[in-house]
Parts: structure tokens; sequence; C-alpha cells
């Protein structure tokens, strides 16, 4: 015979937990799915101090190999082949300035970068994907908001890795090639855990 002060304390704690378990559902699914990008400014900045947006530090099952034969141009218009950063570790996150999610965590990832941007093994590419007529706006914006992290844009043709249905997407590619990371969405990268795990590959 079930005992019925048990099942009344499960009432209770069902009718207070629920709105936090379909709330961990719903965020899970957007999560997943990548729709978590199209959330608003205000909500991804909020979720950004909980932690439950922190970068995961656990490479894949199966890595693939990353495409270098590309070509990205600087915030000066030199063209630099990818293939220059082949034997590093980089932090390769694909962004616009006219997408919320992607400004949510810029500030998150200009503070990782500042932490290990004197570690010669580590290269950060920020790679805004905005028309090629709106290069002055890039530089604007990342001027404006006094980033540290090196800004560029796709000079022709991008490899299919990086012609991503989400934005904001980052990859970590390994100094061996592979992609070790890839999150989509608003995500912080400034914790203790991914800094070590960056600095470990």
């Amino acid at each position: 015979m079930k005992n019925p002060f048990n099942i009344a304390i499960i009432h209770v704690l069902w009718r207070h937990l629920r709105p936090w378990a379909i709330f961990a559902i719903v965020f899970v699914v957007l999560r997943v799915t990548g729709a978590l990008s199209g959330v608003s400014y205000f909500t991804s900045s909020a979720l950004m101090k909980t932690g439950i947006l922190d970068a995961a530090t656990a490479p894949p099952a199966v890595m693939k190999t990353f495409d270098y034969n590309f070509n990205i141009k600087d915030l000066q218009g030199q063209v630099i082949d990818f293939n220059r950063f082949k034997g590093k570790t980089i932090f390769l996150n694909v962004w616009a300035t006219w997408c919320g999610p992607c400004r949510v965590e810029m500030p998150a990832i200009d503070e990782l970068y500042k932490k290990v941007k004197d570690n010669d093994k580590i290269v950060f590419v920020m790679l805004s994907i905005d028309k090629s007529e709106n290069f002055t706006k890039v530089v604007d914006f990342t001027r404006e908001k006094g980033f540290a992290f090196p800004v560029y844009v796709p000079s022709g043709y991008l490899p299919k890795q990086l012609q991503v249905s989400m934005i904001p997407t980052t990859l970590v590619i390994n100094s061996d090639g592979k992609i070790v990371s890839k999150e989509t969405g608003t995500t912080n990268y400034d914790t203790p855990k991914f800094k070590e795990f960056l600095e470990s590959l």
C-alpha cells in the first residue's frame, strides 16, 4: 500500500520543481538544435551569468580534420593564408555585427583571449561573416567595443566546415588539425576549465 505522506511530498516537490524542469528541458532542446542562438540578447546575457552556458571541455568521440585551405583578411586589409596557423591550437569564432547572441559572448571571449594571448601556441580567429561591402562596419564595431582579440573577414572561398547555418559557431582546432570542440549559440568560454582545456591541446 502506498504511503499517503510520501505521495503528498512528491506532489509538493513536483509543484515547486516543475517550472525548473520545463525550463531545463526547453534549454537542452534549444542548445542541442542550435536554436539557442536565436534567443534574445537580454535572455542570453542573463543565462551567461548562471553558468549554464559554460563551454564544454570534452573532445568529441570522433574528431574531424579541419580544412586549412582558404584565405582570410585582417582589419588592415592584409590577406592571410590560413595554412600559416597549422601546428597551433586555434580558437575560431564565426560571428557577425548584426548577431545579438554573438555580441553577448564576445566580452567573455575577449577576457579569455587576454589570459592566453602570450601563449604562442594558441591563435584566436574572430571571423566576421558580414557582407564584404560592410567591411568598414566590422572595423568600426571592433574599435568601438575595444576588443583586444584579432578580427578577420573571409577573403574569397570558405570551406564547408565554416559555411555554418547558425552563428555564433566556435571551433577549436588542435595542433594536429583535428576539430576538438564545436559550440553553436551563445557560450561562455571565460572559465578556468575551458582555459585549461585550451592550453592542454
